[in-house]
């Protein structure tokens, strides 16, 4: 038996006990891997951030980074829409949603792109003046429409893809393969968090009281 690693992982989990509060990784196993993982990589310190001296929240700045990062996204989508038809980033986002998983209701291809109806109806309408996008009533449901892409859907998509993949591979600037991974990680564990409330569809004015108590609550 190896002794030493034995000692070696009790003297690890020694110090992941006492790190784990100040840190905040949760206090157990996964809480633990992703300990090791941020002290094999150097990021055991906390970041500097503008006002942290003055009290300034890490929830603060996540929040606000991430509201700054799609409005840097959207600088870059600018030249695609230039002369190209499109009038929004939305349009092409939903004519490449329903290229990859096909045709679907109005409201499901809504939904899917964590838009308010009336957004997501004004982008839809246009889709379909434009002849990108077809309706046809539902064989389930009379009362709804199923849309799809249409050849010159398609064929409008195709002619933006290579602006869209230079602007997918500038939004991401200078990560490194480790760092992007780190990233999808991090964000794929948000996106499973909000998803499940936002297809809660709980009513505005106690949004944020049902969250903080049923989502965020320690006890839970």
């Amino acid at each position: 038996m190896n002794y030493k690693l034995i000692a070696d992982l009790l003297h690890l989990a020694e110090e992941f006990e006492q790190a784990a509060p100040q840190k905040g990784y949760s206090e157990d196993i996964n809480g633990f891997c992703n300990w090791i993982g941020a002290k094999e990589n150097g990021h055991t310190e906390e970041p500097d951030w503008e006002f942290k001296a003055h009290g300034r929240s890490p929830e603060s700045v996540i929040s606000t980074l991430i509201v700054k990062m799609n409005r840097y996204a959207k600088n870059y989508v600018k030249p695609i829409l230039q002369d190209s038809g499109f009038s929004t980033q939305d349009e092409f986002v939903y004519l490449i949603n329903l290229k990859v998983f096909g045709k679907m209701t109005k409201m499901e291809l809504i939904r899917k792109n964590i838009q308010d109806k009336p957004a997501g109806m004004q982008v839809i309408n246009r889709l379909i003046k434009s002849g990108w996008v077809e309706q046809t009533t539902s064989p389930d449901d009379k009362r709804s429409k199923v849309i799809r892409i249409t050849p010159e859907g398609l064929q409008a998509l195709e002619g933006q893809m290579h602006k869209i993949r230079q602007a997918t591979n500038i939004v991401t600037g200078n990560l490194d393969h480790r760092e992007k991974m780190e990233l999808i990680r991090l964000l794929n564990k948000l996106d499973v968090f909000h998803h499940r409330i936002y297809h809660q569809n709980i009513d505005s004015g106690r949004l944020l009281d049902t969250v903080m108590r049923d989502y965020l609550n320690p006890k839970n």
